[in-house]
Parts: structure tokens; sequence; C-alpha cells
């Protein structure tokens, strides 16, 4: 793995379309065209939400609270590094630092990110994780090709929680998108990440790669 890093931005959190009760925080490149969606529960949503539209709590919660307490021992978050992601995990750590020396915690990326935007410090992560797990942005479809392009093949592109699939059910488009030719799969990866439905992008993705895969072999 390469010691260069990416930076990333806290891009916004839209309701969990896959998993029920959890929610989509999407990071952002700086400066850059990928997008990294992470599953986080609802506590952290909320968390990380207020921060985002600047509304402060009548008590302080849970990463107020640590922020405050690190504050008053002469402790700064100088940065939040996601180094690993794993069997669908992301992995973290924060780095802090005081006159004298320098810590590195590990942490759930949730927990890390809404301590982070308190303190406004950077969030970075590797090349190998932005390209495993990032989705480019790609602004030059047309839409009129974009619609053309759902007639052909019928792919599902889900909207909302009524549409949200069972994976486990033999007749969810889940199941379905196994048997897509490559070339649909990559037509509805393309369509999923225009509409910023990077959760559904994200499985259709690791799909994809293992027909890649399997083509190759």
């Amino acid at each position: 793995m390469s010691s260069e890093r990416i930076r990333l931005t806290v891009l916004g959190i839209s309701y969990s379309q896959i998993q029920s009760g959890a929610y989509a925080l999407i990071l952002a490149q700086e400066n850059g065209p990928y997008r990294i969606p992470v599953v986080i529960g609802a506590a952290e949503a909320q968390s990380i939400a207020m921060r985002m539209e600047s509304i402060t709590p009548p008590r302080p919660m849970t990463h107020d609270l640590f922020v405050s307490f690190a504050h008053a021992f002469g402790v700064r978050l100088k940065e939040v590094f996601i180094y690993r992601f794993e069997d669908g995990i992301f992995s973290s750590e924060l780095t802090f630092a005081s006159d004298d020396r320098v810590i590195r915690i590990d942490s759930r990326t949730s927990d890390a990110i809404a301590i982070a935007m308190r303190t406004g410090s950077p969030i970075y992560t590797t090349p190998e994780i932005l390209k495993e797990t990032g989705f480019l942005m790609d602004t030059q479809t047309d839409d009129t090709d974009r619609e053309d392009e759902e007639a052909a093949d019928g792919a599902p592109v889900y909207t909302d929680d009524s549409d949200t699939p069972d994976e486990t059910d033999s007749d969810s488009p889940y199941s379905r998108l196994e048997n897509f030719t490559i070339e649909e799969l990559e037509r509805t990866l393309n369509r999923l990440i225009d509409k910023e439905q990077y959760e559904e992008a994200a499985r259709v993705n690791e799909i994809l790669k293992r027909k890649r895969s399997n083509n190759k072999a």
C-alpha cells in the first residue's frame, strides 16, 4: 500500500435503502470526482447531520462531550485516517496531539468523522481504498441516452423504501442482477452513480467486479 493519501470531505447523509434503520454517509474526494458510501447507524447519522446543519443541542451529545473533554486537557485531533477496507468494513484511526506526544486511537469510522467535523480536522484515506470503494462521477452522460438505456435493458433503479429489495429472495432485483451481462451491469452502475444512489451502486459494483474476475480466469 502506498504512502500517498487522499483527503475526503463529508458530502451528505441519506437513508439507507438497503439496510433498515441505517444511513449512508457519503464521503467525497476533495477536488475530485470520487464518492464513497459508508453505512452508519441512526445515532451517528443524527450527530453528523446536526453538525452539518450547525445545530447546537440543548445538552452535549456524546461526540460533543468527547471533544470538550479533549480540549479541556489540551489534546487536539490532528486528523482522521481511514486506513483499511476489509470484508465490507472501513477501519479508521484518530491521531491526537498534545504538547509533548502524539497518540493514535482506533475508532469506528462514523465516530471518527463525527468528531473530526466538530474539530475541523482533515479526513484522509488511501488511493487503494478510494479505488476499491469509490465511484467515479460521470457528469457527461446525456439524459436522452440514459433514458434509452433504461428502456433497453430494464435494469432496476431504486428510488425509495418501497423498492428496497430483499437480497435473500431469489426473485429480488439483486438476484436478477447476477444474470446481467457485464455491459448491462456497467450501464446500471453508471445510472445509479448518476442518481447518487451509492449503496445500490456498491452492490452492483461487487457483482461487476466478480464477473470481470471470472472472465479473466
